[in-house]
């Protein structure tokens, strides 16, 4: 089977339901062999993830600024990486710097991107660009959100990395930026 020859007929598309942080878009759609039905998603704003490290440089014994922060659709305190959505007409390198003093209160020296992902497209058209923040120092409060609490750490990196390998760590935005990580920079 082709690309061509696989795709879906977008007959119209309308949102279902809208709240914060998220809308559910139903779209009208033929299927390739001329079935019509319909299909629900997670309509979402692209969002920035940033792996945020002290050191300006990579060194032995490195460490990282994390977070944890009440998860209400998991029921648990989820600790991971600074994480945010990218607001209209921001640039996704501004979006991480913005992310990152917000959640944190720390600004970096230099930023440069590591990988972007749709980590759940059979249910959302959600776009998620990771970064690697280096030179990462506190500057200022946290501006958080009315909906946010979250508490601010910084820990050995080869930490972080255990826990993600085993199984500690259940944030997918952390576990795909620490993975990415050590396949393309150690």
């Amino acid at each position: 089977m082709s690309d061509e020859t696989a795709e879906w007929v977008t007959r119209a598309s309308a949102i279902d339901y809208e709240c914060p942080g998220f809308e559910v878009r139903k779209d009208d759609v033929t299927l390739p062999d001329g079935t019509d039905t319909d299909y629900h998603y997670v309509d979402e704003s692209p969002a920035v993830v940033i792996l945020p490290f002290l050191d300006s440089e990579a060194a032995d014994n490195r460490e990282v600024v994390t977070i944890r922060e009440w998860r209400q659709a998991v029921g648990r305190t989820n600790r991971g990486l600074p994480a945010g959505s990218i607001e209209a007409d921001e640039d996704v390198l501004a979006a991480a710097r913005r992310e990152l003093r917000e959640e944190t209160g720390y600004e970096a020296d230099r930023l440069e991107p590591l990988l972007t992902v749709e980590p759940t497209n059979g249910i959302t058209n959600s776009v998620h660009h990771h970064f690697v923040a280096y030179g990462c120092q506190r500057a200022d409060e946290q501006s958080l959100d009315f909906n946010e609490t979250i508490d601010v750490r910084t820990e050995p990196y080869d930490e972080l990395l255990a826990d993600v390998v085993d199984d500690r760590i259940r944030d997918g935005r952390t576990a795909t930026a620490v993975l990415q990580y050590e396949l393309t920079h150690r």
